[in-house]
C-alpha cells in the first residue's frame, strides 16, 4: 500500500510539526506531552509515541510508549478479544525464562522513561515509582502496550510484546505500509480532548 504523505520519512526521535498532526489524527485527539517518535511505519509516519511520564497538566503517566497507529491497534485487539492476554499470563506461572525475560522486559520499560523524562525535564515521578505498564513484570494487562514497548525497543527486549507482533502479522507486519485510508487525512486535526486523563483533572480541580 501506498504511504499517506509524499514527504520523506523522518528518523526515529524527536517529533516533527507534521508527527505531531498526524499523531492526532491516528488517535482522534490532540495529542500531548509527545517526547519522541520511537517506531516508524516503512513510510516515516509514527507507530509508537513516546509520552513524558508526567503530563504538562501534572497527571502521572506511566504508559511511556503508546501504540498509535491504527492499523496495528486493531489487530492487537483481535489478539485481546480471543484471550491471548489470559493465555499469556497463565504462560508466566509455568515458563521460568520466559517470566525472568518479561520481569527483564519490565526493567527496561522503566529506565527507558526515566531516560525519557529526563529529556523532558519532567524530573521524578514518585506516584508511578516502579510501576511500568501491560501487566509487567507479572501479568500481561494490555498487549497494546507490550507491542508499543517491543516496537520501540526493538526485538529481544520485550518477548511477549513481540510474540504479538509475529502473531498479528496476517493484519500487519514492519515491512509494508498500511497507512493509506487508515486515518483521516482531510479533516482538520482534532483539538477536543476527551480522553479519561482530561476528564480526571477536572474532577480534581
Amino acid at each position: 500500500m501506498k504511504p499517506v504523505s509524499s514527504s520523506p520519512p523522518e528518523a526515529p526521535g524527536l517529533p516533527s510539526a507534521q508527527d505531531l498532526q498526524t499523531l492526532s489524527r491516528q488517535l482522534n485527539r490532540p495529542v500531548r506531552d509527545v517526547v519522541e517518535i520511537p517506531a516508524r511505519c516503512i513510510c516515516g509516519n509514527p507507530l509508537v509515541a513516546a509520552t513524558a511520564p508526567r503530563l504538562s497538566n501534572s497527571i502521572p503517566f506511566p504508559t511511556t510508549f503508546y501504540l498509535t497507529h491504527p492499523v496495528i491497534t486493531a489487530a492487537v485487539s483481535r489478539l485481546e478479544a480471543a484471550g491471548v492476554m489470559n493465555e499469556m499470563s497463565e504462560r508466566l506461572l509455568t515458563d521460568a525464562p520466559l517470566a525472568e525475560a518479561y520481569r527483564g522486559a519490565h526493567v527496561a520499560y522503566l529506565a527507558a522513561r526515566k531516560q525519557i523524562g529526563d529529556r523532558a525535564g519532567t524530573g521524578d515521578v514518585p506516584e508511578i515509582e516502579g510501576i511500568s505498564a501491560g501487566g509487567m513484570p507479572t501479568r500481561v494487562k494490555c498487549l497494546h502496550v507490550l507491542v508499543g514497548h517491543a516496537l520501540a525497543a526493538g526485538p529481544g527486549v520485550n518477548p511477549l510484546g513481540d510474540e504479538a507482533i509475529e502473531r498479528i502479522s496476517p493484519w500487519w507486519t514492519q515491512g509494508s505500509c498500511y497507512c493509506a485510508g487508515a486515518w483521516d487525512v482531510e479533516g482538520a486535526v482534532p483539538t477536543k480532548d476527551l480522553s479519561r486523563h482530561v476528564r480526571h483533572l477536572g474532577t480534581q480541580g
